[in-house]
């Protein structure tokens, strides 16, 4: 079992150090603005327009519990950290000067993610409320692009990643079953039913474009100030 678990680990290390070690001076500034939640403002008051509107009277719960997703997700990430204690390669005295480090160096203990924890948790509870298929694909891949900024900043293993993504998932997932009930039981008469309610075509395009344009100006915006030297 423990040649096993030692197995295990030099796997994730080699998988972390060749994603690790794929990066430029470029993508540390933007990878450094995608991992913090505060960039990411405009693209939540999206979903959150879109919520309000699709649920009306509803979105108060649902949003209740969304912001519960999170809490839970957060929370019970930081308590598995300080329960098993795994320290993160920018604080693991053996590997952390190979480490590629940009922004913080994080918390002493990494297993498992809170950033791959909320966005998968987000993902998946956003996901059953909007019931839109290119909706699902687009929101699973942008919580993989921001879980993946922690491996590429240095401060997570990919298996930290797999196992909060996986976490996340199930606390979205369970949320969302909460909310059925609450609909079913507390709120029968009130409109529109959450099971018969979904994003369509046209404004699931809606959210990508925000996301595409937003994306796409910090990307020249970082580009520009680069190039003029201002970063």
């Amino acid at each position: 079992m423990i040649a096993f678990i030692e197995t295990i680990n030099q796997l994730d290390q080699s998988i972390f150090f060749f994603f690790n070690g794929i990066h430029n001076p470029f993508w540390d500034v933007v990878m450094t603005l995608f991992t913090q939640t505060a960039t990411w403002g405009i693209f939540y008051f999206t979903l959150l327009f879109f919520i309000i509107r699709k649920y009306r009277m509803k979105a108060v719960v649902i949003l209740i519990l969304l912001a519960l997703v999170i809490v839970i997700s957060d929370q019970f990430s930081v308590l598995i950290k300080e329960t098993v204690k795994r320290l993160r390669p920018t604080h693991d005295p053996d590997i952390q000067h190979l480490v590629h480090n940009v922004y913080r160096k994080g918390g002493l203990y990494g297993f498992f993610s809170s950033h791959a924890t909320n966005t998968f948790g987000v993902a998946m509870f956003t996901a059953k409320i909007f019931k839109n298929a290119r909706y699902q694909v687009f929101i699973f891949l942008w919580a993989g692009l921001v879980s993946y900024t922690r491996i590429y900043l240095g401060v997570h293993y990919p298996f930290d990643i797999l196992t909060g993504m996986l976490v996340g998932i199930g606390i979205g997932l369970l949320l969302y079953k909460l909310l059925m009930v609450i609909e079913n039981y507390f709120l029968p008469l009130k409109t529109p039913k959450l099971a018969e309610t979904r994003l369509s075509n046209q404004e699931t395009l809606v959210i990508f474009l925000v996301f595409l344009i937003f994306t796409s100006t910090l990307l020249l915006v970082t580009s520009q100030l680069m190039h003029a030297q201002f970063i």
